[in-house]
């Protein structure tokens, strides 16, 4: 046991020794004189005492040793930080310069890319189906796995429940449900519209104009993430974009569009077609277009996998009175001309997607990627590179 314990105490002393070594080597010429002759004759001592080896005198030569080197070199606050400083830095800019060049992460808001992409939706059910999995600490790991939660949504104040325009909501993917004064913040789909496409219901849970009591449940249900993708920065530098390729763009300058955001759609059209759309057919310069197969996948109403809905097909708009501005396709009769440096931008939603058959063609310049693949949530069918 004796020998255990010499053992140990002379290993601490030729750790402070090799650390007093080190100080003075390193930080010398920044230390006062009297402080390295100090540190000097306090090293020569524990060099001697190390080389009697009495375990008293290597205990307490250690101790003032290592007194000594934090008087004369002060632990500094957060000093992990400052060691591995100059690694942060270069991690970060790597980082920021992967995601600006090479590979962006973007979130789907809505559901004008669904059955390729899904958006937030959500499935209505009452909040006796919650499971010990929606519950805390579990709801975490749920969501960080399946992007799935359980919401309910009760009402804030006593009131009259009204419904507004999901367009502009600071919340993408969300529509606001007003209850006295305060929104209520509900996914989009859990809607229910008339044939005006004019929301009366909420889907499970209350109805426009109902009144309803502070605490009382406006609607509950399972909230799923939109899906998350990365975008390739780098691939339109070296080709030009390609019609079936899903597009991500710019918002700026696009009139009708909410400025300083980004929309996510399938390119159609490229510059200088002439662009028609013949339910379910796209027709391009005359003739129906059968490839990329994404294309041909969406006009002949297919489905993506048995998990999913079929496609719609391609059709106009279906609100021409509203949006019928330069470049929409408002009805099977029209067609757009695009220009020497605009594309063409629709959702595979064909039915429910705001986007250039409303309000016209994406400059060339607003084009930021093609989406590459769906990162998570890790249990979507739709993991990997995106068809």
């Amino acid at each position: 046991m004796n020998f255990l314990v010499k053992r140990r105490e002379l290993k601490q002393l030729k750790s402070a020794i090799h650390h007093a070594v080190v100080l003075e080597a390193s930080r010398g010429d920044l230390m006062e004189a009297e402080d390295c002759a100090q540190l000097r004759e306090a090293v020569a001592d524990a060099r001697q005492i190390y080389a009697r080896r009495d375990v008293e005198e290597i205990r307490e030569v250690s101790r003032n040793l290592e007194s000594l080197i934090v008087k004369l070199n002060p632990p500094r606050n957060m000093e992990w930080l400052h060691d591995n400083f100059d690694v942060l830095v270069v991690a970060i800019s790597v980082a920021m310069a992967f995601r600006a060049y090479f590979y962006q992460p973007f979130k789907i808001p809505t559901g004008s890319m669904q059955p390729t992409l899904y958006g937030i939706h959500s499935v209505s059910c009452d909040p006796s189906e919650m499971t010990l999995m929606d519950r805390s600490p579990f709801k975490l790991l749920k969501w960080a796995l399946t992007g799935s939660s359980f919401k309910v949504i009760r009402a804030q104040a006593s009131g009259t429940v009204a419904f507004s325009s999901g367009a502009g909501s600071r919340k993408p993917g969300y529509t606001p449900v007003i209850v006295a004064g305060r929104p209520h913040y509900v996914p989009n789909d859990a809607l229910e519209t008339n044939e005006d496409r004019i929301p009366y219901k909420l889907k499970g849970g209350v109805a426009h104009a109902q009144s309803v009591r502070k605490g009382d449940v406006l609607w509950s249900g399972r909230v799923i993430a939109g899906d998350f993708v990365f975008v390739n920065r780098w691939l339109w530098n070296f080709r030009h974009p390609r019609r079936g390729e899903i597009m991500v763009f710019s918002t700026h300058k696009i009139s009708g569009l909410q400025p300083g955001t980004h929309y996510i759609k399938r390119m159609t059209g490229l510059p200088n077609e002439t662009l028609q759309i013949i339910p379910p057919n796209l027709v391009i310069n005359g003739e129906i277009v059968k490839r990329p197969k994404s294309i041909a996948r969406i006009a002949r109403k297919e489905k993506l996998g048995d998990w999913a809905p079929a496609y719609a097909g391609f059709n106009p708009n279906n609100d021409p009175l509203r949006f019928n501005q330069e470049g929409s396709v408002p009805s099977r009769l029209a067609s757009v001309r695009l220009g020497p440096d605009e594309y063409y931008a629709m959702g595979d939603n064909s039915l429910n997607s705001f986007d250039s058959r409303y309000w016209g063609p994406v400059p060339e310049r607003n084009l930021l990627g093609p989406a590459a693949i769906v990162y998570w949530p890790f249990t979507s069918p739709r993991l990997g590179r995106i068809r």
